[in-house]
């Protein structure tokens, strides 16, 4: 089984949605107050450098962030329920993420670029 840890405040309602969606589906976490584990969360937000909440921990070593890893609390609930440890070393790991950052940063200026042309298109 895998270990959740939830960074959440009293304050943020998508935290609380998170919280009520892996109740739903039963899947076990440690919600861990930003004020209480402050230590924790800073180091935590220093390494993914993104200081948001809710903030996941898998295993003591994935990070997942709303936006960013998931879009949604059923998304989340699905890649936690499906989760399994990467089997392949760090290095190949990262080669890969950039691979498909890069990936989704053309597919965005594709975009920006038909967009722009549609201006264009419509001022002349």
């Amino acid at each position: 089984m895998n270990k959740i840890e939830i960074y959440t405040n009293e304050t943020c309602g998508y935290c609380k949605q998170v919280k009520e969606e892996l109740n739903k589906v039963n899947l076990k976490f440690e919600e861990r107050d930003t004020s209480k584990y402050a230590g924790d969360f800073r180091s935590a937000t220093s390494l993914v450098n993104m200081g948001t909440v809710p903030l996941i921990v898998v295993n003591e070593n994935t990070y997942l962030l709303p936006a960013r890893d998931f879009n949604s609390p059923q998304h989340l609930t699905s890649i936690l329920t499906d989760f399994v440890e990467p089997s392949f070393d760090e290095t190949k790991g990262c080669l890969e993420r950039i691979k498909t950052l890069n990936y989704h940063i053309s597919l965005a200026f594709n975009r920006l670029d038909q967009t722009l042309k549609q201006i264009e298109n419509k001022i002349k």
